[in-house]
């Protein structure tokens, strides 16, 4: 049974202070969504994300040899990337 037909069956309880309930509940709003279905979502789409970033990734030695020498090769010389990364970010100036 995929997870969109399953259905909810399990409850967390949680506890916030008023402020963030209230900041909640305008996040969801803005989204037209219910209070559960905002929390559900945003904290799915973060535990997917923590969990993607703790894959396993199993290559054979020709190509980890390969992967190895590509990370130990200097970058090529881009002024446009050099340039860009020199500008101070929108939110400091």
């Amino acid at each position: 049974m995929s997870e969109a037909a399953e259905r909810r069956s399990e409850r967390v309880d949680l506890r916030m202070t008023p402020a963030a309930k209230r900041t909640l509940q305008k996040a969801a709003s803005v989204n037209n969504k219910t209070l559960t279905e905002f929390l559900l979502d945003t904290g799915l789409n973060a535990a997917f994300d923590t969990l993607a970033d703790r894959r396993a990734f199993q290559i054979d030695a020709k190509r980890w040899a390969a992967f190895m020498a590509a990370l130990a090769t200097p970058p090529k010389n881009n002024p446009r990337l050099r340039k860009l990364l020199s500008r101070k970010p929108a939110w400091e100036k």
